[in-house]
């Protein structure tokens, strides 16, 4: 038996590694499709004739239904089914979404009896907004499942070894999207002849090669499970004291470390995601370049994100320091912001614009690496999956309401000063929070400072 227990497949770097490309590469594909439109908003309001308010209302979208209860739906589904399942499920999603989204902007479509009477229809708006952010809706539904969904995997798989690291290379692998998809999305563009059709159609056809990678990966965990089994790790049914109850959830809401992270998370997101969709648009604008040199430029802002992330995590295993890190990283993110509202407009210069984008990847690279490692040192393993989940649902609840917010200030205000300093406070509360986490953490020894590895 301890033969067989020396012999799991995650105690072979080369296979838990091997989990880690698959689920990391189909957040990738999904943080490219995600902001696939952001540097082509100019594009997006001339040829299909929306405006700020409306790509706000579109950048919402995404978490609409997530925040009128998906998530926690999601978050049972991932306690009560297993990660396999719920990885098809919300890779699925994502790739159902993206059709929708790409029908909704696509040339024939504007052409129909359907779309005429879709643009007619409750509210104002164009009917290639109303289908795409439909299919936006969906494909929401789906990335944050696999978000949740990722982080139980990487719990699992490295759990008591390189967890953190392997986390923090999972999210640099997947901003590197964000990065990736500012160049190619204008270049597809404009290979095309200027259309939003086309970088759609290339980003929705690698979400299916997602969906091909955790179909692999489904198979790899189900021998993963059996191993474990075998080796006297787990059982197949489980007891009743291990069973994930719906009556579970009421105590992680009655958590208060629970709500010190959901709305650190929330707040301090607030200002990153909905912040890159308005950007290449604000480095446009305020420095007098075109739409593509802006998406260019900020195309660096995941560069150090992608750098520091896994040497973060490799920090946080071995030396700790957690909640520091979160208090750091807040901070940083409130000065860039505030740079971007005061001193930007007033020397427009590209290269102070990308010194501001480098520095606040750094921010970006700070509070995840930190964040997500540190929920399972709070909250029970049988209901991990939830509380991942409840905490993106928190979490949409902001990146819905953020971006209606910002695209409304930017319409009315008819600049970028206004957004800006919105962000900056989000900052300043954001870092509040890691305070109280920190404070929290020294009074009940959650071991947020603690390394993750165990000697």
């Amino acid at each position: 038996m301890a033969e067989k227990v020396r012999k799991l497949m995650n105690d072979s770097p080369v296979l838990r590694w091997t989990v880690l490309a698959l689920v990391a590469l189909m957040m990738f594909f999904a943080y490219m499709f995600v902001d696939v439109m952001s540097p082509l908003k100019s594009l997006v309001e001339s040829s299909l004739g929306w405006d700020s308010g409306v790509f706000g209302k579109y950048a919402a979208s995404e978490y609409i239904l997530n925040v009128c209860g998906f998530l926690i739906i999601a978050g049972v589904i991932l306690d009560k089914l297993g990660v396999r399942f719920s990885g098809v499920l919300s890779a699925g999603l994502m790739v159902a979404g993206a059709a929708i989204k790409y029908v909704g902007v696509s040339d024939w479509f504007q052409t129909t009896g359907f779309a005429q009477w879709l643009g007619s229809w409750w509210v104002s708006m164009p009917a290639s907004a109303k289908m795409a952010s439909l299919g936006f809706m969906i494909f929401g539904c789906g990335c944050e499942m696999e978000g949740t969904n990722v982080s139980k995997i990487l719990a699992k798989w490295f759990k008591g070894k390189e967890m953190a690291m392997a986390m923090g290379l999972e999210m640099a692998i997947a901003r590197l999207g964000v990065f990736a998809v500012m160049w190619i999305s204008p270049l597809i563009s404009a290979k095309f002849g200027g259309t939003v059709v086309a970088p759609l159609g290339f980003c929705g056809a690698l979400l299916c090669i997602g969906l091909i990678n955790f179909i692999i990966f489904g198979i790899m965990d189900r021998k993963f499970d059996a191993q474990l089994v075998e080796a006297g790790l787990a059982t197949e049914e489980k007891s009743p004291e291990d069973e994930f109850h719906i009556s579970d959830l009421g105590a992680i809401f009655k958590s208060k470390m629970f709500w010190i992270v959901a709305l650190l998370c929330v707040l301090y997101y607030s200002a990153i995601f909905p912040f890159q969709r308005f950007a290449p648009n604000f480095l446009e604008e305020t420095l007098g370049i075109s739409a593509a040199s802006a998406s260019q430029l900020f195309s660096c802002f995941p560069i150090l994100a992608m750098i520091l992330t896994p040497f973060l995590g490799m920090f946080l295993d071995r030396v700790g320091k957690g909640a520091s890190m979160l208090m750091i990283g807040s901070m940083i993110m409130i000065v860039c912001h505030l740079c971007f509202a005061f001193l930007l407009p007033v020397f427009p210069y590209k290269w102070l614009a990308l010194t501001l984008i480098v520095i606040l990847g750094v921010s970006f690279s700070l509070v995840p690496a930190a964040l997500w490692p540190s929920v399972p040192k709070i909250i029970d393993e049988k209901v991990l999956g939830s509380a991942y989940c409840l905490i993106f649902w928190v979490q949409n609840i902001g990146l819905c309401l953020v971006p209606m917010l910002i695209g409304s200030l930017r319409a009315s205000t008819g600049g970028y000063l206004v957004p800006m300093i919105v962000f900056s406070s989000f900052g300043v509360l954001a870092f509040l929070f890691s305070l109280a986490l920190r404070v929290e953490d020294r009074s009940k020894g959650y071991g947020l400072e603690l390394p993750n590895i165990k000697k």
